[in-house]
């Protein structure tokens, strides 16, 4: 019970990485705050995790909406009385394999408020009550296209880029809190999210010697950052790419 007496947020927890991260941390002792848009998805995890004694609660959240933030952060502060780990995991992949003059501009705009701005917005709702705690971890799901780019994938790659950047910075922002902020680079993972690219040549989703994962195997990365000593690693990029980053 590595993670007892912890309480831990995870955004885009319906569904993939980021059900697979907060069912993982319950079974470990964690109290979970599951977040999501669609409502059913996060309740349907939260009954899972109760199923084998954990403890959980589901908020309905739209990570581009500040108030909506700040209700589920306030929502997990009051029900486990404070906050420990945040893993900021939502996102969304429109790009359909669209080069960026074939892109549509409502997806574009969409996938840079989700995975950029909705990031920055949980990230600022979960640093009070993390200074309180006098310690924690920020961890994001981020993405080799982040680091090298890929073709027919502007916008998720400029959102991932954009993100890794305010991992660094935000890193050495809360250094003198005893909070780690690191990045997680999943490589290749099959969840719904990257239905689309799965069977696309043009993706290369999962390329020559690339390890194409469920998202259960992403697990033991995750609670390797969640339990690291503090102050521990921090302002990293944990990369499961065989490509060089």
């Amino acid at each position: 019970m590595r993670l007892s007496d912890k309480s831990v947020i995870v955004t885009g927890a319906g569904r993939g990485i980021g059900r697979s991260i907060a069912v993982g941390f319950a079974r470990e002792g964690a109290s979970v705050c599951l977040a999501a848009r669609t409502e059913s998805q996060v309740r349907s995890a939260a009954a899972e995790i109760e199923s084998f004694g954990g403890r959980a609660i589901a908020a309905a959240t739209d990570v581009t909406d500040w108030d909506s933030v700040r209700a589920m952060v306030d929502a997990t502060v009051t029900e486990f009385g404070g906050l420990d780990i945040a893993v900021l995991n939502a996102g969304v992949l429109l790009d359909g394999g669209r080069t960026l003059e074939e892109s549509v501009i409502d997806d574009w705009r969409r996938t840079i408020e989700v995975n950029l701005i909705g990031a920055y917005l949980c990230a600022k709702a979960v640093i009070p009550p993390l200074k309180a705690r006098g310690q924690g971890k920020i961890i994001v799901t981020g993405s080799g296209n982040g680091h090298h780019g890929r073709v027919r994938g502007s916008s998720y790659g400029a959102s991932k880029a954009g993100l890794w950047m305010v991992t660094r910075i935000l890193s050495e922002e809360l250094l003198d809190y005893g909070i780690d902020v690191n990045e997680i680079v999943p490589g290749p993972v099959y969840t719904e999210l990257t239905r689309e690219l799965q069977h696309d040549p043009a993706t290369r989703f999962a390329a020559a010697g690339e390890w194409a994962k469920q998202p259960d195997e992403l697990l033991d990365v995750a609670m390797f950052l969640a339990t690291q000593p503090n102050p521990g690693p921090t302002g990293q990029s944990f990369s499961l790419l065989r490509r060089e980053l």
